[in-house]
């Protein structure tokens, strides 16, 4: 039965599908018959070869199968191997949260039964998920660590696998002399074992930060070194990668017409990747544009987003288009820079708007494929003047960010600072805002300096008590608007003068329902579920919050789930779109590159079941009325705090679903003061008062309270999102 495994993993290793079937089949034959411990290895084949095969999903059904029989027989080899498996059939899904749970799991036990080489590849297979998740820091010293100890085994082609990714991750954050530095050892370690495709892939990658960092002869030199390697193994895709380099070398030393040849053949090659053809033609309108040839550029950048959007509408999996979008960030930022200095600032907004739409709708399912770069006529003004206040419409670029004031009459323009300069203040400030001292208190120069850099330059479209919606771009997801410091006359939080909540874009903002009052209100409660491990303890105050919140309902108002039955298939089955208020106190996590990873954490099912978490890709599948949903949702569980992008994924699941606005937490929440500020949301809402309205006065009953409470820490996580 073994030899028949091990040819058929060969078999589908060489993606010879029918012989490696058939291997299998007759391995279960032999199964069938009888209960060997290593069925669970025949089990594990049948996922490889589903793997291979890019049937992801029946990869995942044999791998759990695998781990219930490890589990059954009480093997943790197998049982540490499965979930390995387990986790690389979550990352190929796309499902990066639930890939760091079973990569998790894997390193635990394989570090507690000295499974070495597992443990190696489970902390890399941890490391990608949380690169994926937004967090590059935790990735790369998960890496360092797998490289570590796949060097400690003697494993150099792992060893030069884990370095080549730290170092890719390293040149993403534009770390280019620590990315030099990795890909310069990991070439050498491919030639110690003599790996041709290692050393070309190191030739390649070294080419490119040596073209970032402006090394051009270098660059030149180790790109024709690859090239003449892949030529000799007529390896087209090997090829089209240093052609690239040098095109670009070209185009910054104004060698138009060998620049133009270069691109022209990449573009155009049947070998290159996608991600590469739009590159190659980003790259073009880049020429074209320094070459003062405008027309051509814009050409050329439609071109190249085309290819791009393409690319992802025919992407298997909706949601693997979210984390996609960020390959071509870079088109969109050039696209949008070239149109502001043209004076096409109406279309820019056009644009800006339809990359963020386009990427919501196809991340619920609502884009058919084969759609393209197309962006509509927009209607700024008039969804103003529908929404009942101005826009502040925020784009923030590598080169200059961006904000569009949004009146009922008139659109404005304002230049701010790039996504660098603006991200690392916005990071000292939620700092400030989670810390000790209070910021009003001690006049936080961040706080003030946000409110200059990203409100000022609109006040004068700004009335007092007015409601500003805010459609914020990358870190200021993370970013409560509320707490920003207004200098005068006295200094005092921007939530003392307006009415804030945010949209994801202008046209989920133009399909908004509004919500409001309802006159029979119905509530669905759900927390104070039982911790299903130790990373989600049990929240101490959820029950009072619970208790709390019921009273505002009569008892046949009221249908809550509690303790061991808030499970997320209850929530499935509760008929969620008969209530017009649904609340959940419970831990959650956040997923910034795939938004409907973030998942709200209950209870388990059952003892044996794993799946605790109700995850906003089967919240929009259930569809709601509700005019309000409210996640008072504890972020930040076993260190997992990634950007507030996260928590837009659970707001984008239950807007499609048929929601009306929805609160959730940016940052851990505190769960002493929200029973205290929910209790007010809740009577406010009694009294008629609409959600963003009722919001900000149960913050402002904190901030006012002359207690501990009133510092942001404990009002400020909570925001409010509208429009579906």
């Amino acid at each position: 039965m073994q030899i028949l495994r091990l040819q058929a993993l060969a078999y589908a290793s060489l993606h010879k599908f029918p012989d490696a079937a058939l291997r299998l089949e007759q391995a279960d034959r032999i199964c069938a018959a009888s209960d060997y411990v290593s069925c669970g290895d025949v089990l594990r084949a049948h996922g490889r070869l589903e793997m291979e095969r890019g049937n992801f999903v029946q990869g995942q059904i044999f791998y759990e199968k695998a781990l219930n029989a490890a589990r059954a027989r009480d093997s943790r080899f197998q049982e540490a191997t499965a979930l390995l498996n387990l986790s690389w059939s979550a990352d190929e899904q796309t499902h990066f949260d639930q890939a760091l749970d079973w990569a998790s799991e894997s390193l635990r036990i394989s570090i507690q039964s000295n499974f070495a080489d597992i443990a190696q590849n489970a902390a890399g297979n941890m490391a990608w998920a949380y690169y994926k998740l937004g967090d590059p820091e935790k990735a790369e010293r998960q890496l360092r660590e797998a490289e570590a100890q796949a060097e400690k085994l003697d494993d150099v082609s792992d060893q030069v696998k884990w370095l080549t990714a730290a170092a890719y991750i390293d040149m993403d954050a534009s770390d280019f002399k620590t990315a030099e530095q990795s890909f310069e050892r990991s070439l050498k370690l491919s030639q110690q074992i003599n790996s041709r495709e290692d050393i070309i892939n190191s030739l390649i990658a070294l080419a490119f930060v040596y073209e970032q960092t402006g090394k051009f002869d270098d660059a030149r030199r180790n790109a024709d070194e690859a090239l003449s390697m892949a030529r000799a193994d007529g390896n087209g895709r090997d090829i089209v990668y240093p052609l690239l380099v040098n095109g670009r070398i070209a185009a910054q030393q104004h060698d138009t017409t060998a620049a133009e040849k270069a691109f022209h053949e990449v573009a155009a090659s049947k070998d290159s990747p996608v991600f590469l053809k739009w590159d190659a033609e980003r790259s073009l309108a880049r020429l074209y544009e320094d070459e003062n040839q405008p027309a051509l550029a814009d050409k050329q950048y439609r071109i190249a987003l085309t290819t791009f959007e393409t690319a992802r509408s025919e992407l298997q999996h909706e949601d693997s288009r979210l984390p996609f979008l960020t390959n071509a960030s870079r088109i969109y930022d050039d696209y949008l820079h070239f149109l502001v200095a043209q004076g096409k600032t109406a279309y820019a907004l056009q644009v800006a708007d339809f990359s963020r739409a386009r990427t919501l709708a196809e991340g619920l399912g609502l884009l058919k494929k084969g759609t393209s770069f197309n962006p509509e006529a927009l209607p700024a003004p008039q969804i103003a003047r529908r929404a009942g206040g101005p826009v502040l419409f925020y784009r923030l670029g590598e080169k200059e960010s961006y904000l569009w004031a949004i009146g009922p009459h008139s659109t404005k323009l304002f230049p701010l600072p790039a996504a660098s300069e603006i991200d690392a203040v916005v990071q000292r400030y939620r700092k400030a805002l989670v810390g000790p001292l209070d910021v009003l208190d001690t006049a936080n120069s961040d706080g003030s300096a946000l409110y200059h850099m990203l409100i000022e330059p609109a006040k004068d479209m700004l009335a007092a008590n007015s409601r500003v919606f805010i459609i914020p771009d990358g870190s200021l997801n993370g970013l409560n608007f509320d707490t920003l410091l207004v200098p005068a006359p006295k200094l005092h939080y921007w939530i003392e003068d307006a009415t804030i909540a945010s949209a994801n874009s202008l046209r989920l903002l133009a399909a908004s329902h509004g919500g409001g009052s309802t006159k029979s209100p119905k509530l669905l409660l759900f927390g104070d579920a039982v911790a299903p491990n130790h990373d989600y303890p049990p929240l101490q105050n959820a029950a009072a919050e619970i208790e709390t919140i019921g009273r505002h309902f009569a008892q046949v108002q009221e249908k809550a789930f509690t303790g061991s039955q808030a499970t997320p298939p209850a929530y499935l089955a509760s008929h969620p779109e008969q209530f017009s208020f649904i609340h959940f106190v419970a831990h959650g996590t956040a997923s910034r590159l795939s938004p409907l990873d973030s998942a709200i954490v209950l209870s388990k099912a059952t003892a044996q079941d794993d799946s605790f978490k109700l995850y906003a890709r089967d919240i929009i599948r259930q569809p709601l009325k509700a005019d309000l949903v409210t996640i008072s949702t504890c972020y930040g569980a076993a260190g997992r705090a990634y950007s507030g992008e996260g928590l837009v994924g659970l707001s984008w699941a239950f807007l499609r679903a048929g929601a009306h606005n929805v609160i959730g937490a940016l940052w851990e929440a505190s769960d002493a003061s929200t029973p205290l500020l929910m209790d007010q949301l809740y009577s406010q809402l009694q009294k008629g008062d609409r959600p963003e309205t009722a919001l900000r006065a149960a913050k402002l009953s904190l901030l006012h309270s002359g207690s501990a409470f009133r510092k942001p820490f404990y009002w400020a996580p909570f925001q409010l999102y509208t429009g579906s």
